[in-house]
């Protein structure tokens, strides 16, 4: 017996339960798209107006995005353990969303600075749109877990078991276990004259409990909660064989031991429940040399922010809730009421079971061919290695181990290196990265980190490494005041026969070897001597005082990547029908660059946007956007990689880099894009977004109504081709070709 009963049929539903709001100020055609009012001319004036309700909402793009993750979790033909993952990385989306996206609206609106967006909706309007969504969604994905995954994960041996369900014997070791490691973490705190209601710390998971006074029969409440750094599910002995895993709740072990909490008391009702605060950091960067120390009272101040969801198990009854909601000063809107268990988050400990079967294909990156050593006992010499050509790297699929972290830690160890800049946004504390900038600087090099402190949810562990660098040795600066630093370069000087000569890598992700495993980036290493010179400005606006520093590769910043990026849009579109943009982002919002995509379609310009989450276009409306295409590729790497391609083939113009299309990374953020140089280079990221565009490959298609549908069966209703298992294939079976002199 698992908690799980049998699956209902409509979980596995496609269609979308974020549906888009009301569109207002143009009238609909009859098959459903939008024209123009007015419109009965083909021919494209630039100075013609836009229609004003051209951008679909950022927020319900945003709840559409991981929907789209959901319908990952419920599709029968991934891994079960992957559909596992993939449950708990929609609740993981969904809190950060609440703490900041939600969290933030509803400041700006209590305020008085909130205003209309640029979809056309009041912002109270854009909050009920989002609770209507959330709501739904939650649901759905308590439902998928409870009727669907569950009952499959029993069936492989896997199950979740209630107290209950437990023999003597299990209950017995469970109950030494909680008295040993659990009950003297434990504190109970109750509500009465002398005890005012508890902080509840944003997305805690606490037990509510109802007790009754045998003496007074007065009812009393108390909250206990479930510590975060003990395990959430416990694993039991399995006698059946290696294949069998029983997992038990931590707070059901809790709850079934309540009356050791509250001797002398009769232990009525327990529920769970689950606050989520606003988490949003807000720093006054006016002082730059205290801002490691003001984002640490920060930090402090965080756990304190206001709610923004309650998350109440669905038997709680309704006189509880109610003192919660008051308490909490919660409203109703902003209630969810779900199945247990609550915070599913916790399931990634059940995608990480060591059951291959049930689970992707293991996956090994491979070395870039340019990389690869003659000789297999022999270490590689990167550098001679860029020296030679231009290498361009595609993550995860080239290993990072092999070519990234290769790179800074040969130079590191290298005497005739004399310096190593770079940037820093998200790592990890034990990275090799981290222990290769301080050997360099044990070495006598000059060393540079610019460390991004305010990454958001990194600051902590940005802040802990942040000192590490700085004790040895390292120069270590926060970027620009009122900017964040997000571009991902390494610039390496060094001494050789000819002079100095610079290294560079930039990338469009993070230097992390962890996430380097699980997202799909780019990076180009390279010895232009033109990107030097920019790299080396750049570094030194990042550490100096250069202001008026000037690029002549690189588009930077919140200077020149969106002016950049309109002027090779508009010359795509002056080229009418024969223009091509091609675009693959994270996200697009920019208004500006949205507008000069639209007017580049009105041309005749074929645009094609490849987008993993949020996206602001509407494509293929009449008139204003037959000739654009937007669809989005999820699976089981993150697509993470921004490439900017304007033309076709080996001529195109192409550029990657950290920047998305939002207005914090064109304005209020240190990006950096490079141009590819190599003309195989460009026809292979060209081929690259082409093939994520192809009706072969499986994917989501916005359409004009602003709503994502799934193409992933073919007619025959077989399954389309996963753009990721085609690039694992083929880059693991490429051998190295003739190197270029």
């Amino acid at each position: 017996m698992s908690l799980h009963p049998a699956p209902t049929p409509d979980i596995v539903e496609s269609a979308s339960v974020v549906p888009l709001p009301t569109i207002r100020g143009r009238s609909r055609a009859a098959n459903g798209r939008f024209i123009r009012a007015g419109a009965t001319s083909a021919v494209y004036d630039p100075a013609e107006a836009l229609p004003s309700d051209r951008f679909l909402d950022r927020e319900i793009s945003w709840l559409q995005f991981n929907e789209r993750v959901l319908q990952l979790a419920a599709d029968p033909a991934v891994p079960l353990l992957e559909r596992t993952r993939f449950l708990a990385i929609f609740a993981s989306n969904l809190d950060e969303f609440f703490m900041v996206r939600v969290a933030g609206l509803k400041r700006r609106i209590a305020t008085g600075i909130a205003t209309r967006s640029a979809s056309g909706l009041e912002p109270r309007e854009v909050l009920d749109e989002i609770s209507l969504g959330a709501h739904r969604l939650m649901e759905r994905h308590a439902a998928l877990f409870r009727d669907v995954v569950g009952p499959a994960l029993d069936g492989e041996g896997i199950t979740l078991v209630r107290w209950e369900e437990l023999t003597d014997k299990e209950q017995s070791t469970l109950g030494e276990m909680f008295r040993s490691t659990v009950y003297p973490v434990l504190t109970p705190l109750a509500v009465d004259p002398a005890h005012p209601f508890p902080y509840i710390s944003g997305l805690s998971l606490n037990l509510a409990v109802i007790l009754i006074s045998p003496q007074t029969g007065r009812e009393h409440f108390a909250r206990v909660k479930v510590p975060p750094l003990l395990p959430r599910f416990i694993e039991l002995p399995s006698e059946d064989g290696l294949y069998t895993t029983r997992l038990v709740l931590l707070e059901e072990v809790i709850a079934a031991h309540l009356d050791v909490l509250f001797p002398g008391m009769e232990v009525h009702e327990t529920f769970t429940f689950r606050v989520t605060r606003n988490e949003d950091l807000e720093v006054e960067e006016d002082d730059a040399e205290n801002l490691l120390t003001a984002l640490e009272k920060e930090l402090t101040r965080r756990r304190f922010g206001p709610p923004v969801r309650l998350e109440v198990e669905q038997e709680m009854d309704d006189h509880v809730l109610d003192l919660l909601t008051r308490e909490l000063r919660v409203h109703p809107a902003e209630v969810y009421r779900l199945p247990s268990p609550l915070d599913l988050t916790a399931l990634n400990i059940v995608a990480d079971l060591d059951r291959t079967e049930l689970s992707y294909p293991t996956f090994l990156p491979t070395t870039h061919p340019a990389l690869a050593p003659v000789e297999r006992s022999a270490a590689a010499d990167i550098l001679a290695a860029v020296r030679s050509e231009d290498v361009l790297l595609h993550h995860p699929y080239d290993s990072f181990s092999t070519s990234v972290q290769a790179f800074i830690g040969q130079a590191a160890n290298d005497p005739q290196v004399l310096a190593i800049k770079q940037t820093l946004y998200r790592t990890s504390g034990d990275s090799p990265i981290i222990d290769a900038l301080i050997d360099a600087a044990a070495s006598g090099k000059q060393v540079l980190a610019v460390v991004e402190i305010k990454a958001r949810f990194d600051e902590e562990n940005n802040i802990s490494w942040a000192r590490k660098l700085e004790h040895a040795g390292v120069h270590v600066v926060y970027g620009m005041v009122g900017l964040k630093t997000h571009a991902k370069l390494c610039l390496v000087v060094r001494q050789e026969a000819g002079g100095l000569r610079r290294y560079c890598h930039v990338g469009t992700g993070n230097y992390n070897p962890k996430t380097a495993r699980l997202y799909e980036d780019l990076g180009l290493l390279t010895c232009d001597e033109a990107i030097g010179e920019d790299l080396t400005r750049l570094f030194n606006q990042l550490s100096g005082m250069a202001p008026k520093s000037k690029f002549k590769r690189l588009l930077v910043a919140p200077r020149s990547v969106r002016s950049g990026l309109l002027e090779l849009i508009k010359a795509e579109a002056d080229k009418g029908s024969a223009g091509a943009i091609r675009i693959k982002v994270n996200s697009i919002v920019d208004e500006a660059v949205c507008d000069a995509l639209y007017r580049a379609s009105m041309a005749g310009a074929s645009v094609d946007v490849l987008v993993r989450g949020i996206c602001a276009l509407r494509p293929g409306v009449p008139g204003l956007s037959e000739t654009m295409r937007v669809r989005s590729i999820l699976g089981r790497f993150l697509e993470h990689s921004r490439i900017f391609a304007f033309g076709n083939g080996k001529n195109a113009t192409v550029y990657l880099g950290s920047a998305d299309m939002m207005h914090r990374n064109l304005d209020r953020r240190v990006e950096a894009l490079v141009p590819i140089a190599d003309r195989d280079q460009v026809k292979a990221m060209v081929n690259l977004i082409d093939r994520g565009m192809s009706d072969k490959i499986a994917s989501w298609h916005l359409d004009a109504e602003g709503q994502w549908l799934r193409h992933h069966l073919d007619a025959e209703g077989e399954p389309l081709a996963d753009l990721q298992s085609e690039f694992i294939a083929s880059y693991g079976a490429r051998r190295r070709p003739g190197r270029r002199r």
